[in-house]
């Protein structure tokens, strides 16, 4: 399936670039071309902003429209988005290499589950409070859109991660400008259509496929009033930087590295924690923000752990992303896969122990694999125990009492995710409880569209998902009566 565009989508229609400069695509499993889109510049950018100011400031535009009107539109986004499923897994797997059972399972459902979700809770959400004032009379609170959004998405779950941006704004009443990255635009098309046959307006979603430098200039837009990042926290940084400067709302999801703290009463029988564990540590080829890829082992089970890593990557199939017996993909590019083999060579030179993995698959000429890898003897002072790798790489890390494994869980810069492992949930609960973290799981780990998801530390600011999410594109005014 490759894809062509010469067109970008601003205002509701599809519209000739400033330039013909394009982004092109390829194959993460063969490195074949997929196909390419037009690369937006500055005046692009200024078209979009133009358009969602438009469909914003208008007295009869999305801001104006009831709640229930609203969510109506959304739901039929969801329709639409919900016919093109297979489509969105296909492009998206071929594009960044993830697994296609995988995005079969989240490209493909995850944005409608959001998009429906913020629709019904737009309906239910009361968007005026009024409290007794405490010198007489009453304060009216009103929940208002905060305005006009410029929502960056990353392409490691392209689609699902600009859902958690565009589905919550839309329900807040704000109009949009996202930005998707460009390694993964094709699939942007698709989503472009998929808004174009909906009953969102005109210029309420506008899309701009571009790189760094356009995203720059994008956050520091004067008609942009709120921005919503999820990346590294390299480039947070500068658009938090930007956004102080500006005193401009800002939402950053940004890096993580996760411990799984297995406590020594833990279920280590790979039958029955397996599903669990693949989708806590490897999910999406280890491409994934929150993965516990730091295994805190006790010290008494160390030996029994790093047998059960072993076993557990030596039984994944690895191959080509659009295999359905595929569980470990390629990684996104040629450049990253450089960057994952060099954290992988650091570590050995630091003194880490090859467990399984460590090179390039067997018979896998073409596109970006590295194999899934194991750590064991990792010092949590070590490079590769302390900075994002991104890809399927687990360092295996010694501890020797439960404080010792809530110390250095806690000793990093991130505070994403995390997953504590044990038989007693009580007690994991204890020890989840003292974890740095913004999201923790028992013996499992998914993020839950109605309850809040983000990190502390470098891995962010804000929260996305649930009510929370909500209230992130909303501002507060207070009237006294």
């Amino acid at each position: 399936m490759t894809v062509n565009n010469d067109h970008l989508f601003i205002g509701g229609c599809w519209v000739k670039p400033s330039s013909d400069d394009t982004i092109a695509v390829s194959s993460a499993s063969t490195g074949e071309a997929l196909g390419c889109v037009p690369e937006a510049k500055e005046l692009d950018v200024d078209l979009a902003v133009a358009a969602a100011r438009k469909a914003f400031d208008d007295p009869s535009g999305w801001a104006s429209w009831s709640p229930a009107d609203r969510a109506a539109a959304m739901e039929s986004l969801a329709v639409q988005f919900e016919a093109r499923g297979k489509e969105f897994a296909h492009l998206v797997s071929s594009q960044n290499g993830m697994p296609i059972t995988i995005s079969e399972q989240i490209e493909s459902q995850f944005a409608v589950i959001l998009t429906r979700y913020f629709a019904e809770l737009i309906r239910s959400t009361p968007l005026q409070e009024e409290r007794p004032h405490l010198f007489g009379g009453t304060s009216i609170i009103k929940k208002e859109p905060a305005g006009v959004v410029a929502a960056i998405a990353p392409w490691n779950f392209p689609q699902s991660l600009a859902a958690f941006k565009y589905a919550p704004a839309l329900a807040a009443g704000c109009t949009i400008v996202l930005k998707p990255s460009p390694e993964t635009v094709l699939d942007s098309v698709l989503l472009s259509e998929a808004i174009e046959a909906s009953d969102i307006p005109p210029g309420v979603i506008n899309i701009v496929p571009a790189g760094r430098e356009i995203g720059r200039y994008l956050v520091q837009h004067p008609g942009i009033d709120k921005v919503s990042f999820t990346g590294s926290t390299a480039a947070g940084r500068q658009i938090a930087e930007v956004c102080g400067r500006l005193l401009r709302p800002v939402t950053l999801e940004l890096g993580g590295k996760s411990a799984a703290i297995i406590l020594d009463d833990a279920d280590l029988d790979l039958e029955s924690i397996g599903e669990n564990l693949f989708a806590a540590t490897l999910l999406n080829n280890g491409q994934t923000c929150y993965l516990c890829t730091r295994i805190l082992a006790p010290s008494s089970r160390y030996d029994e752990v790093v047998d059960l890593f072993e076993a557990f990557v030596s039984s994944l199939a690895v191959g080509d992303a659009l295999d359905p017996g595929t569980q470990i993909g390629p990684v996104v590019s040629e450049q990253h896969r450089d960057r994952v083999e060099g954290f992988i060579a650091s570590s050995l030179g630091d003194g880490a122990r090859l467990v399984a993995g460590g090179g390039r698959p067997a018979g896998r000429d073409r596109g970006w694999f590295v194999e899934p890898t194991i750590l064991a003897d990792v010092d949590n002072r070590f490079k590769v125990a302390q900075e994002e790798i991104f890809g399927p790489v687990l360092s295996i890390i010694r501890y020797e009492d439960t404080d010792d494994a809530v110390r250095i869980a806690n000793d990093c810069s991130y505070g994403l995710g995390g997953t504590v492992w044990t038989t007693d949930p009580d007690r994991g609960r204890s020890i989840a409880e003292r974890m740095r973290t913004g999201t923790v799981g028992l013996n499992r780990y998914f993020p839950d569209p109605g309850s809040p998801f983000g990190g502390v530390k470098a891995s962010g600011i804000g929260r996305e998902l649930g009510p929370e999410g909500l209230g992130a594109y909303q501002t507060l005014k207070t009237i006294y009566a």
